[in-house]
């Protein structure tokens, strides 16, 4: 996994937002096959790539820990006209974020030191906003401890469609380290996890909600609360 900073220097300019940095994901996989791809749109799962679940995980983190910045989920590669490191490894199948400061100023960005016209060009440090850039580190640091502290993700994770009924059911295989699981569903419309149920010493779960009307997903649990990447469950028949 993959947390790319780039243009996180906080410019100061008076349109500025400082409470917030922007998370770019990518949601079509760039490294699937044509069979996953009719896969994806058959499920709508359009916006649930490992790269758009690591996004919404550092948004969790982001409202778990203050770390004096908010996540601001930006469903899409990257802005108009630009690229970053982040797209190199989502070619090779990597699930990699980009995190970019709200509003950019072009004039600091790939110029020569200079002023014209009465205006500074160059990335210069007396244009930096270094809490912020103190408070967008402190996000990552509290990503890449969560992901590291937490149980691997559920294995082999399947929801039942062998019968037309309302419920949903949903089995998985234990994780290592794992002392509980939750299963988490939002709206098909929604960008974010809404909804949680706690399911302790197992690995099942049969919920009161239709599988017609939500996107479902199972992340593991250690003891001390550390969670997992959710994985989003497969149809079995």
């Amino acid at each position: 996994m993959v947390l790319n900073n780039d243009i996180v220097g906080g410019d100061r300019s008076p349109d500025q937002d400082a409470s917030v940095v922007r998370v770019f994901s990518e949601g079509l996989p760039n490294a699937v096959t044509e069979a996953e791809i009719r896969r994806i749109r058959a499920l709508g799962g359009e916006s649930d790539s490992p790269s758009r679940e690591l996004a919404r995980y550092v948004a969790e983190v982001g409202r778990t820990y203050s770390s004096g910045v908010r996540p601001l989920l930006t469903f899409r590669l990257d802005r108009f006209l630009r690229g970053g490191d982040h797209s190199s490894f989502n070619l090779q199948g990597f699930a990699a974020v980009r995190f970019t400061e709200f509003r950019e100023d072009y004039h600091h960005q790939h110029q020569n030191v200079r002023t014209e016209n009465g205006i500074e060009y160059g990335d210069l440090a007396k244009f930096v906003n270094f809490d912020y850039v103190a408070e967008v580190a402190r996000l990552n640091a509290a990503t890449l401890a969560s992901l590291a502290s937490g149980p691997a993700p559920p294995s082999k994770v399947k929801m039942l469609t062998k019968e037309l009924e309302n419920d949903t059911h949903l089995t998985w295989e234990p994780s290592a380290g794992a002392t509980s699981y939750e299963v988490v569903w939002r709206a098909t419309s929604s960008p974010d996890w809404e909804h949680v149920q706690t399911v302790t010493s197992a690995t099942s779960a049969m919920l009161k909600v239709s599988k017609d009307n939500v996107i479902f997903g199972v992340r593991a649990v250690d003891a001390a609360g550390h969670r997992s990447l959710p994985v989003v469950p497969e149809p079995d028949r």
